[in-house]
Formats: C-alpha cells, structure tokens, sequence
C-alpha cells in the first residue's frame, strides 16, 4: 500500500514540474567552441572547472589557438559595516564580492564587453562568538564564488558571436 501511494505521489509531483515547464539545468551552450583564461587561484579556477564540467567549450592554455578570451580585470571581496549598536559595538556587516571581466574574440570583436557583478551579503555580529563569525564570513564568501561563477557562466551562455570588424 505504501509503495503504490509513494508512486502516485512521485508521479503527480513530477507531472507538476513538467507543467511549470521545470527542467534540469544541463549543460550550457557557449556561442564559441574554445576558451583561453589565465591561470589563477579563486574564481578563475572555479570558473575554468564549471566550464569543462557543465558546457561543450574546452578550456584551453594557447590564447592564440582560442576562439574567446576572458580577462579578469577585478576581483574585490569587502566588508562594511552596516549597523552599530548603541554601545558602538558592530552589530551587522555587510559582505561584498564583485567581479569584473570581459570576453573578447583578440580581434577587437566583443562577445561580452566589460562588465561588472557585485554579490552582497548582510551577517550578524557577536563579540562573543568571533571565531564562529569568522568561519561563517568564509562559508559566506564561499557560496557568493559559487554564485558568481554560477552567474557568469550564464552570461556567457546569453553572449553573441561577435560581429566581424571591417577594415
């Protein structure tokens, strides 16, 4: 009784998805077959393995060779201060992760021009749990890496093969 009830359940459950029009995310589609991004630590590296993963364009190491090249121009992660208490003490902060980059064919053709994402998170603040404020401040930009990568493969998957450039 209870395996036909949970079938029933799954079966309705999955019909309401496939009516919303939910699907699973899949694999992006890039409109460029290679990539060329300098090493580097942080996001690059997480970019560069989310692109291999998650779409068909390789990621290659020759920027001669590559279809697209994305540059980093900025990587800032900031904290400021939001609110105090009345003692003066902090009482929130708020976290802040922005990115600036740009995609481009090395021909003067653009397929992303340079822009710039910004993620903000507010946390509390305790004097007396600092070293737990301290680890979740890290998990907190953790997860905003996460999302950014998450955001800019998006936006390269919405870019446009650029237009030739006349000479």
């Amino acid at each position: 009784m209870r395996t036909s009830i949970t079938a029933i359940v799954t079966s309705a459950l999955a019909l309401a998805l496939a009516a919303c029009g939910f699907q699973l995310r899949g694999t992006a589609s890039l409109p460029f077959d290679t990539l060329y991004m300098p090493a580097g630590g942080g996001i690059a590296l997480d970019l560069k393995r989310n692109i291999q993963s998650g779409t068909h364009t390789t990621v290659i190491d020759d920027p001669k060779k590559a279809d697209a090249l994305l540059e980093f121009s900025q990587e800032v992660r900031e904290k400021a201060i939001l609110s105090l208490a009345a003692n003066g003490r902090v009482r929130e902060f708020q976290l802040r992760y922005r990115v600036a980059f740009r995609v481009h064919d090395g021909k003067g053709g653009e397929f992303v021009p340079p822009s710039t994402m910004q993620l903000t998170r507010e946390v509390s603040f305790n004097d007396s749990d600092v070293l737990a404020k301290d680890t979740e401040e890290q998990l907190l930009y953790r997860d905003m890496q996460f999302d950014m990568v998450q955001l800019i493969v998006r936006r390269l998957a919405a870019a446009q093969r650029p237009k030739p450039v006349a000479q």
